[in-house]
């Protein structure tokens, strides 16, 4: 399985995150050309070769107009409440919307902005759409944010991993005065993340990075077991006594067991519809899998025991969503250790139109399944049996 790892001991920027990824592309100057060409208006990106504790890697340097941003301007320097020289969360999103990229550039990056705008918005105490964006300085996030999507998109790994994130401690100055690190912005986004700080002053997270790593990363761990074939370092522009960079390692995971969560509690005062909600919204929010089984409780009530299975990187979300949509008043935790096949999906055409099917493999197996919902629809679109549609497939 294809993972792309981030290693974040030393935090996470934009344009950090964005070098590093651009060390893992096989032409990082035919990279930097499209971006340079996707429309940011002004907008020039270069890269340059840095050297961190007698470590090489990629510093990126984004100009506006031919001016680079100002020194000491950090990303949580943007959000304002005012309106001059500055652009709404909605002016950041039609310039997206407007870009030379693809519509999965597009929609990531305008998600990372949301997560942004969200926070600003919670921490001035305003509205998103009063929330406006430094012009120079939002230029320059723009730029690190859709780069990074472009990226993503081309390196298309499986699965995106990241360790816990150093924040850095201290305070750093801005616009509004001087607040401690992290960032309020930054700290708010990184809610449900595991962060630490090992006394290293300075702002280390910014909320660029840190929306990015909340878009993108489904998991926050050590490194997994992993056959690494490229390793990537996104240099930031300060000197610490450590090494500043984000260090980006793509490679393969094999099929070794991994631990989920398992939470459990125990049901009997739910109608079944009010259960079946609760267990697709715990599927939409991410939950590897929910499904229920018959009980005999106290008093020879029939009820449900209600399963929620997770990665533990998601276990407090999952725990405040079966609080808050379940009638239960106690979840009981279990850790369980799981043997995965690999997987891959690939698309078949059929008379009928194209097909997603499902490979696993592994463990000296192979399986494939088409997915259910676009045989479904082709059925009902015809009139024509699930049988009918599977017949035109040659798996």
């Amino acid at each position: 399985m294809k993972t792309l790892y981030f290693e974040c001991t030393m935090g996470a920027a934009g344009d950090m995150l964005l070098a590093a990824l651009l060390e893992l592309h096989e032409n990082p100057g035919d990279f930097l050309q499209q971006l340079n060409s996707a429309g940011i208006p002004g907008v020039k990106v270069t890269a340059e070769s840095s050297i961190k504790c007698g470590i090489k890697g990629t510093h990126v340097s984004v100009k506006i107009n031919g001016q680079e941003e100002h020194a000491g301007m950090h990303s949580h320097d943007h959000a304002h409440d005012h309106e001059h020289n500055h652009g709404s969360f909605h002016d950041i999103e039609h310039l997206i919307g407007h870009l030379h990229v693809g519509e999965t550039v597009k929609n990531n990056a305008i998600a990372i902005y949301k997560l942004i705008a969200e926070a600003e918005s919670h921490v001035h105490g305003v509205p998103v759409h009063q929330i406006h964006f430094h012009e120079v300085g939002e230029m320059d996030a723009v730029a690190d944010i859709v780069g990074v999507c472009m990226l993503m998109e081309y390196l298309a790994p499986d699965v995106i991993i990241s360790s816990p994130v150093n924040t850095g401690s201290g305070h750093v100055r801005c616009a509004h005065g001087v607040l401690p690190v992290p960032a309020p912005a930054a700290a708010f986004i990184l809610r449900n993340v595991p962060v630490y700080n090992d006394q290293s002053i300075g702002e280390l997270c910014t909320p660029t990075g840190a929306a990015i790593l909340k878009h993108f990363v489904k998991e926050f761990r050590t490194m997994p077991q992993i056959s690494v074939s490229q390793i990537g370092y996104g240099m930031g522009k300060k000197n610490f006594e450590k090494a500043n960079c984000v260090r980006a390692f793509l490679g393969e995971t094999g099929t070794v067991c991994d631990e989920v969560m398992e939470l459990v509690c125990n049901l009997d005062d739910m109608t079944p519809e009010s259960v079946a909600f609760a267990q697709q919204l715990l599927l939409d929010e991410g939950a590897l899998d929910v499904y229920t089984i018959p009980i005999g409780m106290k008093k020879g009530r029939m009820g449900l025991s209600f399963v929620c299975m997770c990665l533990a990187g998601d276990k407090e979300k999952m725990v405040s969503l079966i609080f808050r949509h379940t009638s239960t008043l106690g979840i009981r935790e279990y850790t369980s250790r799981r043997y995965a096949l690999q997987k891959e999906q690939t698309e078949v055409q059929t008379k009928f139109g194209s097909v997603k099917v499902k490979t696993s493999f592994g463990y000296g197996v192979k399986k494939t399944k088409p997915e259910y919902e676009d045989i479904a629809g082709i059925a009902r679109k015809k009139s024509i049996s699930l049988q009918d549609v599977l017949e035109t497939l040659d798996l």
